[in-house]
């Protein structure tokens, strides 16, 4: 397998190719599964300790009760990264993702379930990214409201991104370029597919409640680089005017990190010019905590 990609299913490591999920898993059935992803800077991985404490309580919430350790889950995942990385074009980093469903419902089948565990990578499509450091990313915020937290909560990461993909399909529709975030019922932002968003306003860096939306492990790093560069912070409710009237915005995601917004909904951010003051406080700062420049490195792949 030296010249492979693997993974991590079950309690093996198989080439990539050779594993198969049954067709009668509750994941690919219903969803019924949680997941979480870090990334690598330089074949390491970022902290990997908080995705998997975020994994474990996912799967506390679904009331999955996996036979596995988070020390062996962290083994498991640091040795498919070990494995995959050095397979990997130079310059190049990559995803590494834990996935666990409540296991097999087949049709007859006695007895209770036993849960599918995979842990699987890929390369960060850095190429197609690569023009979000340049040119700032593009928000819009579809008709499609977030699912409030009193139906299903957002903290949890979940196999089920269905509603937030229909919101990211809606905005596409008007913008194939943009990014969605969507709106709670209140009119107020919450997140998108895999990011968190930030608006800046007279020196202070606001962000949506965390019981609203999947609490970023990227957010909260941001959260304490803010701290630490002495920038003020707020967790608190934002509509469309704070977005409108916002001196900088930014999102946050495992493998955007720190990624500078230069419109919503249309409306330039201040002047449109990428990346804000503050904004780019926190990408250095967040760059020297990984040892690298990872703007740089999304730059490096521009055509």
């Amino acid at each position: 397998m030296a010249d492979e990609k693997i993974v991590y299913f079950n309690g093996e490591f198989l080439p990539e190719d050779q594993v198969g999920i049954s067709i009668y898993d509750r994941g690919f059935l219903y969803g019924d599964a949680v997941f979480d992803a870090t990334r690598t800077f330089a074949g390491q991985t970022f902290r990997l300790d908080r995705h998997i404490n975020r994994l474990y309580d996912s799967l506390r919430y679904l009331r999955i009760d996996v036979d596995m350790s988070k020390a062996e889950m962290t083994e498991a995942t640091e040795a498919v990264v070990a494995h995959n990385h050095p397979l990997l074009p130079a310059g190049q980093d990559m995803w590494v993702m834990q996935r666990i469903s409540r296991g097999v419902e087949a049709p007859n089948r006695a007895g209770g379930l036993t849960p599918t565990i995979l842990i699987e990578s890929h390369a960060i499509p850095f190429a197609a990214r690569a023009p979000l450091y340049r040119d700032g990313a593009r928000i819009s915020t579809p008709s499609v409201p977030r699912i409030p937290p009193r139906f299903v909560s957002p903290r949890a990461k979940t196999h089920n991104y269905l509603n937030l993909i229909l919101g990211e399909l809606e905005a596409h529709g008007e913008d194939p370029g943009t990014w969605a975030i969507l709106l709670d019922e209140f009119g107020n932002l919450t997140e998108g597919r895999g990011s968190n968003i930030f608006v800046v306003k007279d020196g202070v860096a606001m962000t949506p409640k965390s019981q609203y939306v999947l609490e970023g492990v990227t957010r909260n790093q941001t959260l304490e680089l803010a701290a630490g560069l002495g920038i003020p912070t707020a967790e608190c409710d934002l509509d469309l005017y704070d977005a409108y009237t916002a001196d900088e915005a930014f999102l946050t995601s495992t493998s955007l990190c720190i990624c500078p917004v230069s419109g919503v909904n249309g409306a330039p951010v201040a002047d449109g010019v990428v990346p804000g003051p503050v904004t780019h406080q926190l990408m250095t700062a967040f760059s020297d905590l990984v040892g690298m420049d990872f703007a740089e490195q999304y730059l490096a792949h521009l055509p």
